[in-house]
């Protein structure tokens, strides 16, 4: 053994000498080519192993796929699909992906065991800098349970009955007093629905959700604050968590302020003994006790507050933004809706409810497909936590690795959806089943929900990590676009919008219309005033 380890070193010193030899540019070339080579190299070893998912080749080490994938994920997922099946790798600046795609992906990663799989692991150094400590993934899992079961209690259907007005009066105040309608001074105009479709989902969230001392910060320049930490969600976060960055500074101080005015607020409440039973707030402020005993301190309270505020922004700004530009291109849809809303409210003699929501239809089938169309999240990860086996193949994806499923992809995939790239929400007029799972429910300590995630229709997750905000999405969606529908006809300005709906833009976390994307708008009846 000694004079194995000697000849090694006896070798290396060889080598080194020759080194040494060169002249200075051939060493720079040795010094840039060998990481490349040994690249390379690793990737034919690797190749060799059947135990491994077959590896997405690359060139350049430590990027990997990280261009093509980023640009581009579905064409990126559909190119190797073709290639390697359902199940393959790839590197992502640093970390291995293994990709399960379809709904036996979705079984496989979502309904993991917790000690095999950890969304912790994989999400906490891009959240936790937003939202704060103690709080979603920056705790253990059986918390972030207690936490969701917490914040269900303002998420019941005689909650949202008690939302709806609040939303709509919002509505109608943006439509009159926002830049880009005023519509009490003009009939008609051009609106920025990138603008105008993310300030109306963190007013109306904020007012329902958070209560009328909250919402009215936001009339000032608090409401920037929110743009600033909305910095913190981008792909450049989700790699690095802390960079000497302007767009890291201005996010670490907007989360500071944000959450010290949540804090202001808690400490009044407290101080005057006022919990009552108005928004959320009361809510954690009353009800905040883990299983084990342990209390929610007031600032976990603050963060979570704005987790909850955060968590929905993207999302349903991005499918709002969505529904407006396809519905922009379709005034025959925008008619039939109107038809719709005109009967279900009686012409007007009505006003509109949560209830009355629920008896329009296409109104909902059309937020449904445009979920299905146009998910928010292009993936979902989870870290490997200790060897698994994938069902049904030789390959055992290593601990250490991340895995990651795209219903996204799936939705658009014609063997589950017939014609999956035509927008068509009356392809859901027979109540069409996406959902291949079981009934079966189970309890991951915040509500039974649907333990079946074998289904290519997937846009809120599943299993213990699902949303739980996709009954109050659909509420404040049906809202927002029952006024939008009654209100306005809208199609494109045609020197903005020459190619009609844009396409996808990828480079934000969260699936956003691409720039530039505008709406002419119209009133529906040009006296009215809102």
């Amino acid at each position: 053994m000694g004079s194995f380890v000697e000849q090694g070193f006896e070798q290396l010193k060889f080598l080194f000498e020759n080194f040494k030899a060169l002249s200075t540019g051939q060493q720079i070339s040795i010094l840039v080519l060998a990481p490349f080579i040994l690249n390379i190299v690793s990737q034919l070893l690797y190749s060799l192993r059947a135990d491994r998912p077959p590896m997405v080749f690359y060139w350049i080490p430590w990027v990997g796929s990280a261009v093509s994938y980023g640009m581009a994920p579905y064409d990126f997922f559909k190119q190797n699909q073709e290639k390697y099946g359902d199940v393959f790798s790839f590197v992502l600046l640093g970390k291995v992906m293994t990709v399960c795609l379809g709904p036996k992906g979705h079984e496989f990663v979502l309904n993991a065991k917790l000690a095999d799989v950890s969304a912790e692991e994989a999400y906490t150094h891009l959240t936790t800098p937003v939202f704060g400590k103690g709080v979603i993934y920056d705790c253990p899992n059986h918390r972030l349970m207690d936490q969701k079961k917490f914040v269900k209690g303002a998420l019941t259907i005689d909650a949202f009955r008690r939302y709806v007005p609040l939303i709509a009066e919002e509505v109608y105040q943006y439509f009159g007093q926002a830049k880009n309608f005023k519509m009490n001074d003009k009939p008609k105009g051009i609106a920025n629905i990138m603008e105008t479709q993310s300030e109306l989902t963190i007013f109306t969230a904020s007012r329902s959700l958070l209560g009328k001392e909250m919402r009215a910060k936001l009339n000032t320049d608090f409401a920037y604050l929110y743009s600033d930490l909305d910095k913190g969600f981008t792909p450049i976060n989700f790699v690095f968590s802390h960079l000497p960055l302007p767009n890291y500074r201005k996010r670490d101080e907007a989360q500071q302020k944000i959450s010290s005015t949540y804090m202001e607020l808690i400490n009044e409440r407290r101080r005057n003994n006022d919990i009552q039973d108005r928004d959320l707030i009361d809510t954690l402020m009353k009800d905040s006790t883990y299983k084990d005993g342990v209390k929610m301190t007031d600032q976990e309270i603050a963060n979570l507050l704005i987790g909850v505020l955060m968590g929905g922004q993207h999302t349903s700004a991005a499918t709002s933004a969505w529904i407006l530009l396809h519905l922009a291109e379709r005034p025959e849809l925008q008619q039939e809706l109107y038809e719709e809303q005109m009967r279900v409210l009686k012409n007007g003699e009505l006003e509109l409810s949560y209830d009355l929501i629920q008896e329009m239809h296409l109104l909902n089938q059309t937020i449904k497909e445009t979920l299905r169309l146009h998910t928010p999240l292009h993936s979902i990860f989870r870290k490997v936590m200790k060897d698994m086996h994938y069902p049904n193949t030789s390959f055992v994806i290593p601990k250490g690795y991340h895995v990651l499923i795209s219903p996204g992809y799936a939705q658009m995939q014609d063997k589950f959806f017939p014609n999956a790239m035509k927008y068509d929400p009356h392809r859901w007029d027979a109540d069409f089943q996406s959902s291949y799972g079981t009934n079966e429910k189970v309890d991951y300590g915040f509500g039974a929900v649907s333990k079946g995630v074998s289904s290519p229709y997937l846009p809120f997750g599943g299993g213990r990590h699902r949303c739980i905000g996709e009954h109050f999405a659909y509420c404040q969606l049906g809202t927002i676009m029952s006024i939008f529908i009654r209100t306005l006809k809208w199609d494109f300005p045609k020197d903005i919008m020459k190619d009609g709906v844009p396409k996808p833009d990828f480079q934000s976390m969260v699936t956003l219309p691409t720039a530039p994307a505008f709406i002419r708008w119209e009133k529906r009846n040009p006296e009215q005033k809102v």
